[in-house]
C-alpha cells in the first residue's frame, strides 16, 4: 500500500520524506489554514508554499478546488494545474462528488461532470468526499484517477453506540465501505486507484490496507505513531543494557 501524507505543514512534510516511506501527498483548505496559522513568519505567500510541497513531496500532490458549480471547478482546477504542475508534473485535482449542501433544490452532479471534463481535458483528478461505493463508482465511469472515501467521516455518520436500534446500524464501516469499492473496482477492471482518507487512528490505516486500498493519506501524528509499540521501546532499552564491552569494542574497530 501506498503511503501519502495529509498535511500542508512543510516541516511536517519534510520530516516524513526524510523517512523514506512518503510516496505523495493529500491537501484540503481546512489544511492549508492550519499551515497558515502555523507560520512564524512576517508573511505568508501560499504560491510559493505550494511550490515547495511540490518540489518535496516524491509523488502525486493532491490540491483542492473551492467552486461548488462546474464551470468554477473546472476553471480554478485549470488555473492550479497549470500553475503548479509543470515544476514536477506531480499535480492532481481534488474534485467533491457532489457539491450540494443539502439546503436547496441543488444539481447533485456538479462534481461528476466536473470529473469528466478534466479527464478529457487531461487533469488527473481525485474525487473527494466518497461516503459509499456507489459514489466511488459514479466517479471512477467518470474519469477520476482516484476516489478518496473518507473512514474516519462514515464512521462518525454511524454512530452505533448512539443509535443503538437504528437503522444507522446497518450502515456499512469506513473499512467496508473501502473494501466494497476495492470488490467493484476489480470486478469490472476499473483502473481508479483508491486512497482510503480521513484516517483518524493507526487502526484505520491497518483496515484500510486490509480492506484494499491502494493508497492511504494518513495525518503526521497518525504516522508518527505507526512505528511505535511499547513492547518495542522495551526490546530497545533491554538490548542497550545488555552490551557488552567486547562487543562495543569490535564494532569501534570495523
Amino acid at each position: 500500500m501506498k503511503i501519502f501524507i495529509d498535511t500542508a505543514n512543510l516541516r511536517e512534510i519534510k520530516e516524513a520524506c526524510s523517512w523514506g516511506i512518503v510516496d505523495g501527498l493529500t491537501t484540503n483548505p481546512t489544511l492549508i489554514r492550519k499551515a497558515v496559522q502555523a507560520s512564524t513568519g512576517p508573511g505568508f505567500d501560499i504560491a510559493r508554499h505550494i511550490e515547495e510541497i511540490c518540489r518535496i513531496v516524491p509523488g502525486p500532490v493532491s490540491l483542492e478546488v473551492i467552486g461548488l458549480d462546474t464551470e468554477t471547478m473546472v476553471s480554478e482546477a485549470r488555473k492550479l494545474h497549470h500553475r503548479f504542475n509543470p515544476l514536477k508534473d506531480n499535480v492532481v485535482i481534488k474534485i467533491p462528488i457532489n457539491t450540494n449542501d443539502g439546503t436547496g433544490d441543488h444539481d447533485n452532479f456538479r462534481g461528476l461532470v466536473a470529473i469528466r471534463r478534466l479527464a478529457d481535458l487531461g487533469i488527473p483528478v481525485n474525487a473527494t468526499l466518497i461516503m459509499t461505493a456507489e459514489q466511488a463508482l459514479l466517479a471512477a465511469k467518470a474519469g477520476a484517477r482516484y476516489v478518496s472515501p473518507f473512514m474516519g467521516r462514515i464512521d462518525d455518520f454511524r454512530k452505533p453506540e448512539q443509535d443503538a436500534g437504528s437503522a444507522q446500524e446497518t450502515l456499512p464501516t469506513g473499512s467496508e465501505v473501502v473494501r466494497q469499492i476495492a470488490t467493484i473496482f476489480a470486478n469490472y477492471g476499473l483502473s481508479t486507484e483508491i486512497i482510503a482518507a480521513s484516517i483518524r487512528h493507526v487502526g484505520h490505516v491497518r483496515a484500510a490496507a486490509l480492506a484494499g486500498a491502494g493508497i492511504a493519506t494518513i495525518p503526521f501524528a497518525v504516522l508518527n505513531e505507526m512505528s511505535r509499540h511499547a513492547k518495542t521501546e522495551d526490546g530497545i532499552r533491554r538490548f542497550c543494557a545488555d552490551v557488552i564491552p567486547e562487543y562495543s569494542g569490535l564494532l569501534s574497530l570495523l
